[in-house]
């Protein structure tokens, strides 16, 4: 675990060296208030929860996490230093659990700061808190998959907003597989088993229940298969454009 934990330490290192992880940080925590508290009607639901909160995440993370996972391996392919990286003893499948961490982490560092909001809920009321602690493991779960499939799309392209646009699609793919509209078109035209899997695969589906207080161990089974699908697929992508 050395090498995955030196690789870990540079790459989250690297996010707070420049401006720029700054301003996703405020960026996601006026995006998540403004959605909560004006857009979500927080107050003039009158509830104690958090639904108007997580209710945004998908939609939320569907720009702001393809935007730090565009330069996991677009941007080390196109300075060169992924030969570096390479060089180092590490085998490609930890270089890319490693970097995949530390994005992931700084993404969990971005939602861990929005604990205001989960003190406010508490203050105002009397909240389920084990319901508002599922919603954060969900939403946290849904981050590390938009990641992992934003480093997949990454690996595969030099340029950075190639790859940001590329994991935008797909996520937003993955997003609509488990809405009714999206279901009830693939019901006309093909077997249920077919569109059962389809929904399966939702990304959204997955969250939703989650969100609303239902750990099923399926849902952690998806997304953890989801991360370590993508991540296997990121690493044999590397590994076939080593020569480009």
């Amino acid at each position: 675990m050395n090498p995955i934990a030196t690789v870990f330490r540079r790459e989250l290192k690297g996010y707070f060296a420049t401006p720029v992880a700054y301003v996703f940080i405020v960026i996601f925590l006026i995006l998540a208030g403004s959605l909560t508290f004006y857009f979500g009607g927080f107050y003039e639901r009158g509830q104690a929860d958090l639904s108007a909160f997580f209710i945004y995440h998908p939609w939320l993370y569907l720009f702001l996490v393809p935007a730090i996972a565009m330069r996991l391996w677009a941007e080390e392919r196109k300075s060169g230093t992924i030969e570096l990286l390479l060089t180092l003893p590490i085998t490609m499948f930890q270089a890319v659990l490693a970097k995949f961490l530390a994005a992931w982490a700084f993404v969990g560092i971005a939602l861990a700061l929005t604990f205001p909001i989960w003190i406010t809920v508490n203050y105002l009321g009397d909240p389920d808190n084990g319901v508002i602690f599922t919603g954060y493991v969900g939403s946290f779960l849904m981050a590390g998959a938009f990641l992992a499939i934003g480093s997949c799309l990454s690996a595969a392209t030099r340029n950075q907003v190639v790859a940001f646009i590329l994991t935008v699609v797909a996520c937003f793919l993955l997003l609509l597989a488990g809405f009714p509209l999206v279901l009830g078109f693939f019901q006309t035209i093909l077997p249920q088993g077919v569109v059962d899997a389809i929904s399966g695969l939702s990304l959204y589906a997955h969250f939703d229940a989650i969100s609303k207080g239902v750990l099923d161990l399926r849902d952690i089974v998806y997304f953890v298969l989801t991360i370590g699908a993508w991540l296997y697929a990121t690493a044999i992508v590397i590994d076939l454009k080593k020569a480009d």
